[in-house]
């Protein structure tokens, strides 16, 4: 089973040709713009095909149901967040983590309404939506993790502590859009610190997990 089947992101149709897959690709980017600020309520089929410019039976085919076509949106923009916040391993760890979190916040910022669905679980208790959301969590936990510590497979009071930071994360990021009173850099900045005195408290509970330079009070 793949990734999107696991996450129940319905594929692209198995007769797709290139030009189909374009055409699918498209039609998710093209979402990404009406949902960025839009909450899933609050458009219709029609609402949507009507502004894309498209019949609204070629989103029922290659995305079966709006909600099918909702989730398809925003695991792509979701995926874009991982993949950048993997990348840049040549960096030094503090430039990595300052640019993972800047990623972050600039996600929350430009899809405000997409953030607020994935850190919130969805209406109800929606698993797809979870499942996106906790990729999220362990994508964001196994980059700090490897900046801080070289390795992804951390012992559980590590991930604990790095996933209760994630977790604050989410909650002041959503507060922060909502609230938008602190500029972006010193947003980062103040989540930034703040993973500082969590790895100080992972070193404390498991020594072997030492807190990286940066983090420590005593450079």
């Amino acid at each position: 089973m793949n990734s999107s089947q696991q996450r129940g992101v319905e594929p692209p149709r198995a007769r797709g040709t290139d030009r189909s897959l374009a055409r699918r690709a498209e039609l998710i980017s093209i979402g990404r713009k009406l949902f960025a600020d839009t909450s899933y309520d609050t458009l219709s089929m029609d609402d949507i095909a009507r502004q894309a410019h498209v019949a609204k039976g070629l989103i029922y085919y290659y995305f079966k149901s709006k909600r099918g076509y909702y989730l398809a949106i925003v695991e792509d923009s979701v995926a874009d967040l991982i993949t950048f916040a993997a990348s840049g391993l040549q960096l030094p760890p503090v430039e990595r983590v300052h640019r993972t979190i800047e990623c972050y916040l600039r996600y929350a910022e430009d899809n405000q309404a997409a953030y607020r669905t994935i850190v919130s679980g969805g209406v109800g208790f929606d698993t797809q939506v979870h499942a996106i959301r906790d990729g999220v969590r362990e994508a964001i936990v196994a980059t700090i993790a490897e900046g801080a510590y070289g390795r992804s497979d951390i012992e559980p009071v590590a991930r604990m502590g790095l996933f209760g930071w994630v977790c604050a994360v989410e909650g002041a990021t959503l507060d922060w859009i909502d609230r938008p009173e602190l500029p972006r850099d010193t947003m980062r900045d103040l989540l930034v610190k703040m993973l500082g005195g969590s790895l100080r408290a992972i070193e404390e509970l498991a020594p072997a997990y030492l807190a990286p330079a940066p983090a420590r009070r005593d450079t």
